[in-house]
Parts: C-alpha cells; structure tokens; sequence
C-alpha cells in the first residue's frame, strides 16, 4: 500500500507525455498512441487514451471510464457507481468508480481518475468502500491514478465515480469489502499491483455480495421442487376424476336397483301380467290352390308357374366313389317321365360316377345314367321302383320374344330356386365351351347360374320350353343365360333313352384346335415357337390317339389338315359337317394334311383313315 501511495492525483498536472511513456513499467509491455498522460504512466499498453491524471501501473484497462479509489481483484459483472478502493481484477465496461484502480483490464475506457488495481469488474451497479477481485465491464469516467494497464480510447477522467447500467448489485462499504478478501488474495493483487505477470485468479464467492448468480444445485433444487408441486397437483387432479368417476358408478348403480326393485314391487302388486298380443292372418280358405293361379285360358301367374314345375325339379349329386363320400358335383333335372326317367346336362354327370337324386319331398335315390351326349351336352339318368311327377314339355318353336319366363333348378345347393324373367331371343345358335358344337338356343334374362344347369326353363302355362346350361352362360357379359330348346333337345333324349348314345356320332381319334377365331390362331402359333405364313389355314393337330387308325399315318402332332377330300377345312364345324355328310362311322376318309417349316415353308401330303362309331358320349 506503501508504494501505491506514490501514484497520487498531485502529480496528475506535471508530466504529461503526448506520444511515447518513459520506461518506468515493470511488465515491459509496449504503450502505443498515448495522449496526454498526467504524471508518470508505467509499464503498459495503452492505446488511443485521452486524459489520463494520475498514474497507470502494469495492466490492461480498455475501455473504462471515470474510476476513482483503489480496485481490487475481484471480477464483478454489471456494477456501478464504486467508491473505495479496488483491488486486482479485470474491470470491462463499468461506469462511475471512485477509489483507486489497481492493475487491471479495463477495455474501452475514458476519462479515469484515481489508482486502478488488476482487477476485471464489468457491469457493477453501485458499490461503496473497497471492490475486491471483480471485472467490471464497460466503464466510464475514472478518476485518480490509474495503473499498468491497456486503457484504449480513454477519454476525460474526472474524481468523481458516474456508473451505468448495472442491474442487480447491492451496496457495499469499504470495510465489508475488503474483510471479504482472503489472505492468499490479497498476496496475489500485490504482486500484479508490482507489475509481476501472474494468471488469472478465478472471482472468490462472497456471501455479502448478491451476484444474481443461481449455482446448478440451486437450478435443480428448484427444478425438484416445480416438478414435485406438478406432481401434486396432477394426484389431486387424478383423485378429482376418480371421486367423480366413483359416485357417477354409484349413482347409476343405486338408479339401476332402485328401477329393479320398483319394477319388481310393481309386478308382484299385480294379480297377472297382460299377455303380449301379436296380431296376424292367414289366406283364405283355398287361396293357395293351383286353380287360383291360373286363369281362363290356362296361363298361370310367376307363383302358379312355380308350383306347376315344382315337383318336376329335382337335385342331382355326383359322387366319385360308391359310398357317396366324395362329393364331386351338383347339378339340376327335369323328371320327363313317370317311371323315373330324368333329363339333365352331360357336364353334371361322370361316366364312371355315382349318382343320387334328391325330390322336393326329401327322398333320395340312386340313379343309373341312361346315356349322354357330350357334343349336344344333353344326358338322361333313371330312378327305378319309384313314381315321379312329370314335367309337361311345351313347343319352343311358338316361343315369343319378350315372353315371361322362369327358371327352375339348385344353384349352390339351394334347392328349387326360381328366377323370372323374359325372353330375350330365340334361335341363338351357341357353341357349347367344351366341344364347341353349335346348338339352338332360347336366350333370357333369367339368372342362370352353374346349379341350375340341367334345370328348366318353363313359360306361363307351365310347360318346360327349354333345358338350362351354365356351358352356354356367357361368361362375358352378365344378364345372358341360354337354355337348349326342348325341339331339339327332344330328339337327343329320345335316342339316348332308346340306344345310350347318338347314332351317327364318329371318332376320327385326334386332338385339335381349329382357327375358328383370331385367339386361337395365337395360341396355334405360341404352340409352333413360330408364326404362321399369311393367309394359310387348317385344323391343327395336338394329339394322336393310338387306338385309332389315323395313328397308322403319317400325320404327326404339329401339322394341319387342310382338306376333306377337295373340301378345305379349318374349323371343327367344317370337320365335323363334310365327314357326317359324306361318311358313316367304319368308312375309309381322305385328307390332305400339311407341315409348315419355321421358315415358313409348307410341305403337304395325304393320307386315308378309318373313322370309328363314338357310343361313349364324350366326344
């Protein structure tokens, strides 16, 4: 404190020193563009300062104002207004200190007065007496002497302390802030105060001084008690919600037994409870008699129609063993005769299956296959040892177009189904999917589904004017059902009941596929690997059976016939049509036959063939 003595503000007015200092610092820093420096500065950087009184000792003071009294080393941020005497720390940016500076950092200072002492001190607000160990940022206006520091652009230093901005400082005397500064401390500041270079000494806490500062056990002390009283208040919340949820429950529950108990005082108070009346009607006497359904000229209603034909339906199971376990199809039939002979389609059948039939008055019998014709897909079955009704069969030639009509069969099981509607057309000449022969067909509206094939197609009088087949259901377009005509199913059924198969029907013994449509030309040609030259036609081979005597020639799978004789042929109508027309089943035919080459080359050749009688009915 001795030596701090000697910078006193009397020598503020003898030597001033307008460029360079005198060599008086200890810490031989470099002091550059000084003006106007009042008494001895020593030993420090000083940079664009104005109006120094005092001396400067060893330090760094930017950009400090109006400092008065002794500062030391304590860092304090945002104070203002300090008195008293203030020891080593970096005072930065603070405002009115009065006391003595000791050397410090004081950035961007202007007019200082008094002795500066090592100490950073920013933003303090209002200190009395001693500071002790702060910095002090952003200061103006010190006074008295100021020492060993960097004090840039300082400007104008009256004795008296002006202090700005600083938030949050509480004021202090001189004695509690020097009693504050611990022994070791104070060893420390007066070695900077010398000029000696030493490191910076971390601000010591001093219970007397409110900082604003709130240490990490604080934050989370505070944080433990904010989530504690949330905490709470959700419990309180949650035991709200439960209460009220506990009384709503016992409310209900005390209104459902009271309602209980009153209903049961009600009912036993009363000498019988009033039976429920439902009110319903039946038909008049007789209503439901065919008579009623039918009028003067024999036409009976959709109702009528039904039950004229009813009986005459029956179901037909297919089974592939002989205890009739494995069910392989269903399918519909109409009884023709009174002796059990029944008509269906030749798909709902197996040659080598077994057959039951199942009457609208659930009886069931087994049924023998009589014959059937696959081409036609017609066939008939026979129940023995039983009476049936019969179905009266009706003229399909006097069918009219727009004619109200109903369909009868077991679609999915369901049996004796009816569907109505009309008649769309007649004479339809429709292939069958299979074997692509050609029949005449009525076509309706009426549904059609794959259970009603071998069902009937009735008219109004009751009468059957057709035999329904999925095999001609478009199953493209919806609202399209075919049914064979009785007129030419009639024929078929007589013969097959007659013989057990079609007269004049011929195998040649081979597989094919004609070109009968574009699609199956395609089909032709992804079969070859390789198209086919323009403009050439024929019915392409598959298979050859080995049974026949087509075998015997050399026609091999993969070529065409192409001739009948002279009669060229590309369809299995044309096939079928110029063999029937020309031959009977034993005779000897002759074709000409071709081989096409993936170059497109066409090698033709004939042969001649036996073609035999088919009795099978699947062909």
């Amino acid at each position: 404190m001795d030596q701090r003595e000697d910078f006193l503000p009397e020598q503020a007015d003898e030597d001033i020193h307008s460029v360079e200092v005198p060599e008086v610092t200890e810490a031989g820093e470099e002091v550059p563009e000084v003006e106007e420096f009042p008494a001895d500065t020593t030993a420090g950087e000083v940079t664009e300062t104005e109006e120094y009184s005092g001396e400067t000792v060893s330090g760094e003071v930017p950009a400090t104002e109006e400092y008065s009294g002794e500062t030391t080393a304590l860092e304090v941020t945002g104070t203002e207004e300090y008195s008293g005497e203030t020891i080593s720390g970096k005072v930065t940016e603070t405002e009115e200190y009065s006391g003595e500076t000791v050397s410090g950092e004081v950035p961007e200072t202007e007019e200082y007065s008094g002795e500066t002492v090592a100490g950073e001190v920013p933003e303090t607000e209002e200190y009395s007496g001693e500071t002790v160990s702060g910095e002090v940022p952003e200061t103006e206006e010190y006074s008295v002497e100021t020492v060993s520091g960097e004090v840039p652009r300082t400007e104008e230093f009256p004795s008296e302390p002006v202090t700005e901005e600083v938030p949050e400082r509480e004021i202090m005397s001189d004695l509690e802030a020097v009693d504050s500064v611990s022994e070791d401390s104070a060893e420390i500041f007066a070695d900077m105060v010398y000029g000696e270079s030493q490191p910076n000494v971390p601000p010591m806490f001093n219970p007397f001084i409110s900082t604003g500062y709130i240490s990490q056990d604080e934050k989370m002390r505070q944080q433990q008690l904010e989530a504690e009283r949330r905490r709470k208040r959700e419990n309180r919340i949650l035991a709200v919600f439960a209460a009220m949820l506990v009384t709503m429950l016992g409310v209900s529950t005390f209104g459902i037994a009271s309602d209980l108990r009153r209903s049961s005082r009600e009912l036993t108070g009363m000498d019988g409870v009033a039976p429920v009346v439902l009110y319903k009607n039946t038909k008049p006497e007789g209503a439901n008699e065919l008579a009623n359904f039918q009028d003067e000229n024999g036409r009976y209603t959709t109702e009528g129609a039904a039950a004229a034909v009813r009986e005459s339906i029956v179901e037909i199971y297919t089974y592939s063993d002989s205890m009739r376990k494995d069910l392989v199809g269903t399918g519909s039939g109409v009884v023709i005769t009174e002796d059990g002979y029944i008509v269906t389609n030749a798909h709902v059948l197996q040659a080598d299956g077994y057959h039951s039939v199942h009457t609208t008055d659930n009886r069931v019998f087994s049924a023998k296959v009589i014959g059937r014709d696959a081409k036609t897909d017609i066939a008939v079955i026979k129940v023995n040892g039983v009476k049936l009704t019969p179905a009266v069969l009706g003229d399909s030639d006097e069918v009219l177009v727009g004619e109200q009509v109903i369909a009868v069969g077991n679609p999915a099981g369901l049996s004796s189904t009816v569907t109505d509607g009309i008649v769309s057309a007649v004479n339809r000449k429709i292939r069958g999917d299979s074997t692509g022969f050609e029949m005449n067909c009525i076509q309706t509206n009426a549904d059609i589904s794959p259970g009603n094939s071998g069902g009937a197609l009735v008219n109004m009088y009751g009468q059957v004017i057709g035999i329904t087949s999925s095999k001609y259901v478009s199953s493209s377009y919806e609202g399209l059902g075919f049914a064979i005509t009785i007129n030419d199913a009639g024929p078929i059924i007589e013969e097959l009941i007659k013989k057990g198969y079609i007269s004049g029907r011929f195998r040649i013994g081979i597989t094919m596929i004609d070109m009968s449509s574009d699609s199956k030309k395609d089909l032709i040609e992804e079969d070859l690997g390789f198209d086919l030259p323009e403009n050439f036609e024929g019915i392409y081979i598959t298979e050859i059976d080995e049974d026949f005597d087509i075998a015997n020639t050399e026609l091999k799978p993969g070529d065409f016939i192409t001739k009948i004789d002279d009669d060229a042929v590309h369809t299995y109508d044309d096939l079928q049509s110029v063999i029937r027309s020309r031959y009977a089943p034993g005779d000897t035919v002759t074709a000409t036959c071709a081989h096409v080459d993936e170059d497109g080359k066409i090698t033709t050749y004939k042969i001649k063939f036996v073609i035999k009688e088919d009795t099978s009915g699947d062909f």
